[in-house]
């Protein structure tokens, strides 16, 4: 019997930041990138240290903000991207 993929959103609960266990280790260097990235595209200030939980909710508000982030469509998939 082979096994199938489930979608990402039935892989697992998805949760909260403050739950996590590894939440109150220094964000990541990837974080860190795309948070400035974002705030600076949003027009705000980022603190230079957080934890992976804060990094990861301010990313979350950040991309509401600018539009970018992870847009669901009907049936709760990502839109493909158009091949150039």
């Amino acid at each position: 019997m082979t096994k199938q993929k489930q979608p990402a959103q039935n892989r697992g609960a998805v949760k909260d930041p403050e739950q996590w266990k590894t939440g109150d280790e220094p964000m990541t260097g990837a974080q860190d990138s795309y948070v400035h990235t974002l705030a600076q595209e949003a027009g705000e200030q980022v603190p230079d240290e957080m934890t992976k939980a804060e990094a990861s909710e301010l990313i979350e508000e950040l991309q509401e903000k600018t539009g970018r982030g992870n847009k669901a469509v009907a049936g709760g998939r990502t839109p493909a991207r158009k091949k150039r």
